[in-house]
């Protein structure tokens, strides 16, 4: 017994030093195994940085930090994955990429069962049932779940862009905003889902887009109960009950429409997406292209839309008849014969139509401008769909034919009048043989 006892002592020892945190911080109460730890800690609480980058003037508080940050400027990644190739600065960045591969989640939250990949990311889900916001901006008072989404969040106020691409000098204030632009440069698609097979440049478009086929939405709303697949929607949905305008950066676009100052020029645009994207029409520049037809897009929106022809993908669902669409758009417009809502309203006659397309068609009316010509006669029409039904008058064939009489028409609407004719007189059946 004596000797069993013995050989356990050195085991129980070490458990109860894993378990001991002697070091305690005056400021938050945290404990530490070792000394050392709670000095690092409490520079967290003076704002003490000790370490100094030599190349940017970055500080920190602890070494390895300094020394993590390094690699960034030296681009030195030692840690490959044997799957892919993907390199990475730091074994534990190495580590939680391998969980891509084999679908390892092993972090999982106690209040909902949701699994991660990486502690970190559980730990800032965890926040979400909890709602704290330690992290306050001096300048804006806005809350936040993490320092570095509140270190972020202040580069807005300072306008500091301190990660810059080595491919075309463009600046960022974010890492991350930086490695989703360097894709640009590069094509890589790494993510592709299960599912349908489509691919992704970013791991979080993925999973939003993983949503479509589970019809997931992680994201409620506290006030009414209202579920949704991402995160913004739900922030723009807890508006109409807040009555909170959109962001501050969204307003000052907005105050440019009361002002009619238009501060970026070629010609003039109110804001600088707008102005970029203008500048591609000078430039003739579409870096987007269709792998399948080859056609170019300006921006890559316009190709991911496109591609939907190829694929006859229609991820959006009307939840009223289950009619499916390509775009977002087409879903909305769909939606109006449901509701009814005509939002685009006639200044001249009150008139109002389900889309803005329709509403400059019907415009057309009051200014009797007319802009679609026929190539065989030169007559003028206000609307597309007018001139197609009078070019018919040009063709040799009638293309509406009744099924009753074969009676033949140009016009559709000719055709469903006639047919009334058969709906009154069900004995006339095929004795009008006429052909108009």
């Amino acid at each position: 017994n004596t000797l069993s006892l013995a050989g356990e002592r050195p085991d129980s020892h070490s458990d109860s030093r894993k378990r001991e945190k002697p070091f305690q911080c005056s400021q938050c109460g945290k404990s530490f195994t070792r000394l050392g730890s709670l000095k690092a800690h409490e520079r967290i609480h003076t704002g003490e940085t000790s370490y100094h980058c030599s190349l940017c003037g970055k500080k920190f508080t602890k070494l390895k930090n300094l020394k993590k940050h390094i690699k960034l400027h030296t681009g030195e990644k030692p840690f490959q994955c044997t799957q892919c190739g993907k390199s990475f600065t730091r074994l534990g960045n190495l580590k939680d990429h391998k969980r891509i591969h084999t679908g390892e989640k092993p972090f999982q939250c106690s209040q909902c069962g949701k699994s991660f990949t990486r502690l970190g990311n559980l730990k800032d889900h965890q926040i979400m049932h909890t709602g704290e916001k330690p992290f306050q901006c001096s300048q804006c008072g806005s809350g936040f779940t993490q320092l570095g989404n509140l270190k972020r969040h202040e580069r807005t106020h300072t306008g500091q862009r301190t990660f810059q691409c080595s491919m075309c000098g463009k600046s960022f204030a974010q890492l991350g905003s930086l490695k989703e632009h360097n894709i640009v440069h590069t094509g890589e698609k790494p993510f592709q889902c299960t599912q349908c097979g489509k691919v992704f440049t970013l791991l979080g478009n993925l999973k939003k887009h993983e949503r479509i086929h589970t019809g997931e939405k992680p994201f409620q709303c506290s006030q009414c109960g209202n579920s949704f697949k991402s995160l913004g929607s739900l922030k723009e949905h807890e508006r109409t009950h807040t009555g909170e305008t959109s962001y501050h950066w969204n307003l000052k676009d907005h105050k440019l429409i009361h002002t009619g100052e238009k501060p970026f020029q070629c010609s003039h645009f109110a804001t600088s997406s707008q102005l970029i994207r203008h500048q591609k029409t000078h430039t003739g520049e579409k870096p987007y292209c269709c792998d399948q037809c080859g056609k170019r897009f300006i921006q890559s929106a316009n190709l991911t839309v496109h591609k939907r022809i190829h694929t006859g993908e229609k991820p959006y669902h009307c939840s009223n008849c289950a009619k499916s669409f390509s775009t977002s758009s087409g879903l909305i417009t769909h939606q109006r014969t449901h509701t009814g809502e005509k939002p685009y309203h006639c200044s001249d006659c009150g008139k109002s139509c389900t889309t803005s397309s329709a509403l400059i068609s019907h415009q057309r009316t009051h200014t009797g401008e007319k802009h679609y010509h026929c190539s065989d006669c030169g007559k003028s029409f206000a609307t597309l769909s007018n001139l197609t039904q009078h070019q018919r008058t040009h063709t040799v064939g009638k293309p509406h034919s009744c099924d009753q009489c074969e009676k033949r028409y140009s016009h559709l609407m000719s055709l469903i009048k006639h047919q009334k004719i058969h709906e009154e007189n069900p004995d006339l059946g095929r004795r009008t043989q006429s052909v108009e």
